[in-house]
């Protein structure tokens, strides 16, 4: 199953407020938005991609209580990023100082803040077209490093500011480079 993708424009502009309610009134779903206020529907992803999921999170936790730098985030955060969009990267860091900025009200709902790290996953569902653009997304708005992994291609896609995308085949590690210093993504157990 495809993300589904539902244009409200002709029925309702819907606030970020609303936004937030419906995805507190309907929890058993996943919503994004786009910068044109279009809202997705990402469908629930099957055991082995969450398990994959699961692993990339702890790794990013483990090293960030390590670290202390910064705040470590799952798939189920919501952001709002500057251009509007609503994105839930399967994984996110903030650096400390920058996530200490936001109100304890904006902390609790969608943070209006774009993280500095990301890691998307491609599920068998994802449409790898429509994750690269994502992955520009993030980095048009802020995301200072991006990985993009396809476990189909064994390929890691890196994105970085004023960079062309970087991509690596089947590597054992990816760093966090001077973003997440001293932080290496262990993919053996990814593959």
């Amino acid at each position: 199953m495809n993300a589904l993708t539902i244009n409200l424009e002709s029925v309702i502009e819907m606030t970020d407020e609303q936004f937030f309610n419906l995805c507190q009134k309907n929890n058993e779903l996943r919503f994004e938005r786009n910068a044109n206020g279009e809202l997705i529907i990402m469908p629930p992803t099957g055991g082995e991609t969450g398990n994959k999921n699961a692993r990339i999170t702890q790794q990013l936790m483990n090293w960030t209580d390590t670290d202390g730098t910064g705040i470590a985030f799952d798939s189920s955060t919501c952001f709002k990023l500057p251009n509007g969009a609503d994105r839930s990267p399967d994984a996110a860091w903030i650096k400390l100082e920058r996530w200490n900025t936001l109100t304890e009200e904006e902390k609790q709902k969608f943070p209006p803040i774009c993280p500095d790290f990301v890691i998307e996953l491609l599920s068998p569902s994802d449409n790898l077209k429509t994750i690269e653009e994502k992955m520009k997304e993030y980095i048009t708005n802020g995301v200072r490093l991006g990985i993009l992994i396809n476990r189909k291609s064994r390929q890691v896609e890196i994105y970085r500011p004023g960079k062309e995308v970087e991509i690596l085949d089947s590597p054992n590690t990816v760093s966090g480079e001077d973003i997440l210093k001293s932080f290496v993504l262990n993919l053996a157990m990814i593959w």
